[in-house]
C-alpha cells in the first residue's frame, strides 16, 4: 500500500489532531498539514516540471520543512533521497548524480555548499527551502494525490559497503508499511496521544519512524535547534507527554550524564528506542536506572531498516532487573514478520550458538540496490539479506552479535568506511600507505585510527593530514588517532591484518 493513502487515511479520520510542531510553538493539525503538503505536491510537479518516480534529494537538518517535503514527495508520487546532512558536498555530488535527482531541497551553508556541485549537474533543480519561493508555493493550490502502488520506491537510502562506494537502497512503500507493522508489534503501540521528538537525524532512523506516528495521527516534534541539545530536550520532555525518540547509545550516554549533573526530570518520557550502534551491557543497565523501564532496542541496517530484531522495554526492564545477561547482551529476537538465520561457512543454517552469518528475510528487506544489479544479486543470494554481521542465535531466538565481517566502523551511531577515508589519505604526497580502523570508545562506540607508512625519507603531521580529511570529506570521518609504523602487518596474499592494527592500537588520551 502506498504511504499517502494511509496518510490520507488518517487526515480523514483524526484531521483535527495535532500533527507537527517546531519544539513548544502550536502544532499543524493533520487536517492544516495535509494543505501543505498538497500545495508543495502541486509546486513540485508542475512549477519544477517533476514526473512520477522522480528521484528528489532532501539535503538538510531536521526542520518542519523536512517533515512536509517527505510526505509531499510522496503525495506527488515521487521518490525520495534521505542524505547525512554532515556529508560533504563533494560526497552529497556522487548521490545526487547516481541517483539523477531532478531536485534537491536544501537550507543553510549546506544549500551554499551545494550550489558549486548544482552548477556541475545541469539536470538538478537546487531548491533553498528557506527562500521565499519555497514559502509562496505553500500558499499555492493543492492538488490531489498521485495514484501509486505500494511496489514504488519510497526511500532511496544511500549507504556504503567495504568498497566505500555509496549505493542506493531502494526501500518501497510496502518495506516501510512493513517496518511500521513491526514497530507497533515488538517495538512499542501507539495511539494518537503519542509524541515522537526528533532530535536523531530525519535522513536515517527517526525519519523513518515518523511513518508508523503518522499512520496512528499521533504528533511529530522537531526541536528549534533541529538536533540533540540536551537541556532543549529535558525541556520538551516537561512539556510533552507521551514522547519517545530514537537515539543512539552516544545520545542515551549524554542523556543520563544530564540527569547525573542537573538532576532534569522527565516526566513526558515514554521510551528511548536505541540502535545504530553497539548497546554495551553495563550502558543498558545505567540508562535503565536512570530512566526506568523505557529502554527499548532495535537492530536494522539500511537494507532492512531498524527492523530485524528488537527488544522492548518492557523486556529489557526485567531482564536488568532479573540480572538475564543473555537477553541483555543480545539485540532482541527477530521482529514479528522477518526472518533471522545464522548461516555458517557452506550457506547452511548453522546450530544453535554456532557463529555464522547473519541473515534476514521478509517484507521489510529491500528491494534491492539502485542501478547496481550486481551488489543486489551478491546481497539478496538464495532470498536472504545478507548483512555482513557475525552472530549466534541461542535457543530462545535471541541474535548475538559478535563482530562485522564488513569493516565498517560505527561512530555516534553513523556508519564510517575505512576505504573512503584511506582513499582521502592517499591523496597526501607523503603517504605511501593507510591503513583504517575503528577503535573502542565509550562515548562514541568507535573511533577512527588510521595507520600511516610515509614514503621513505618524508613525514607528514598529524595536522597537514587533519586539514586534507577536512577538504574532502565529513568532520566526523576524520580520524581521531593517527599510528605513523613502518609497514603495515599483512598476510602471505598482502592482504593487511586489521585485527593485528586493532592490537597495537593504543591511544593515549
Amino acid at each position: 500500500m502506498h504511504l499517502n493513502q494511509l496518510f490520507q487515511r488518517t487526515v480523514r479520520l483524526h484531521g483535527d489532531r495535532p500533527a507537527l510542531a517546531r519544539g513548544r510553538g502550536p502544532s499543524l493539525t493533520y487536517r492544516e498539514l495535509n494543505r501543505r503538503v498538497g500545495a508543495l505536491a502541486g509546486w513540485l510537479r508542475h512549477d519544477l516540471g517533476l514526473q512520477p518516480g522522480d528521484r528528489v534529494t532532501l539535503a538538510m537538518k531536521n526542520c518542519i520543512q523536512y517533515a512536509e517535503a517527505q510526505l509531499a514527495i510522496w503525495h506527488a508520487g515521487l521518490c525520495a533521497v534521505p542524505v547525512n546532512a554532515k556529508l560533504h558536498p563533494n560526497e552529497l555530488e556522487y548521490v545526487l548524480q547516481n541517483s539523477g535527482s531532478a531536485a534537491c531541497l536544501s537550507s543553510g551553508d549546506l544549500y551554499q555548499g551545494l550550489l558549486p556541485v548544482a552548477e556541475r549537474l545541469p539536470g538538478l533543480q537546487l531548491i533553498d527551502v528557506e527562500a521565499a519561493d519555497y514559502a509562496a508555493a505553500l500558499a499555492r493550490e493543492p492538488i490531489a494525490p498521485v495514484a501509486g502502488d505500494g511496489g514504488d520506491i519510497a526511500w532511496l537510502f544511500y549507504t556504503s559497503g567495504t568498497t566505500g562506494r555509496p549505493k542506493g537502497v531502494m526501500l518501497t512503500h510496502d518495506n516501510l508499511l512493513a517496518t511500521s507493522l513491526n514497530f507497533y508489534a515488538d517495538v512499542q503501540p501507539l495511539n494518537g496521544d503519542d509524541v515522537l521528538v526528533h532530535v536523531a537525524p530525519m535522513s536515517h532512523g527517526s525519519g523513518l519512524y515518523g511513518v508508523p506516528y503518522f499512520i496512528r495521527g499521533a504528533l511529530q516534534v522537531v526541536p528549534e535547534s533541529g538536533g540533540f541539545d540536551e537541556a532543549e530536550l529535558f525541556e520538551l520532555l516537561g512539556h510533552y507527554r507521551s514522547a519517545s525518540l530514537f537515539a543512539a547509545p552516544t545520545i542515551v550516554q549524554r542523556m543520563i550524564q544530564h540527569v547525573d549533573a542537573h538532576g532534569s526530570a522527565f516526566p513526558g518520557l515514554r521510551a528511548l528506542i536505541v540502535g545504530g550502534a553497539p548497546f554495551y551491557v553495563e550502558d543498558i543497565k545505567a540508562a535503565v536506572a536512570c530512566f526506568g523501564p523505557r529502554i527499548a532496542q532495535i537492530y536494522g541496517q539500511g537494507e532492512s531498516p531498524m527492523s530485524i530484531t528488537a527488544l522492548s522495554a518492557e523486556q529489557t526492564a526485567a531482564a536488568v532487573a532479573s540480572n538475564d545477561l543473555a537477553v541483555l547482551a543480545s539485540v532482541g529476537a527477530s521482529q514479528t514478520s522477518v526472518e533471522v538465520a545464522v548461516l555458517g561457512p557452506d550457506g547452511q543454517p548453522a546450530p544453535v550458538g554456532t557463529l555464522g552469518e547473519v541473515v534476514a528475510r521478509g517484507p521489510s528487506v529491500m528491494k534491492g540496490y539502485w542501478n547496481n544489479p550486481e551488489a543486489t544479486r551478491q546481497t539478496l543470494a538464495g532470498g536472504w539479506l545478507h548483512t555482513g554481521d557475525v552472530g549466534v542465535l541461542d535457543e530462545r531466538g535471541l541474535l548475538q552479535l559478535k563482530d562485522r565481517s564488513k569493516d565498517v566502523i560505527i561512530s555516534g551511531g553513523t556508519n564510517i568506511y575505512p576505504r573512503e577515508v584511506e582513499e582521502v589519505l592517499l591523496q597526501h604526497a607523503a603517504v605511501q600507505e593507510v591503513s583504517v580502523i575503528g577503535v573502542a570508545d565509550r562515548e562514541w562506540g568507535e573511533s577512527i585510527a588510521a595507520f600511516v607508512v610515509c614514503q621513505d625519507g618524508v613525514t607528514v603531521s598529524e595536522a597537514e593530514l587533519e586539514a586534507l580529511c577536512l577538504r574532502s570529506i565529513a568532520r566526523f570521518k576524520r580520524p581521531r588517532w593517527y599510528f605513523f609504523v613502518a609497514e603495515l602487518p599483512k598476510n602471505s596474499t598482502g592482504k593487511v591484518l586489521k585485527t593485528e592494527l586493532r592490537k597495537l592500537a593504543t591511544p593515549t588520551s
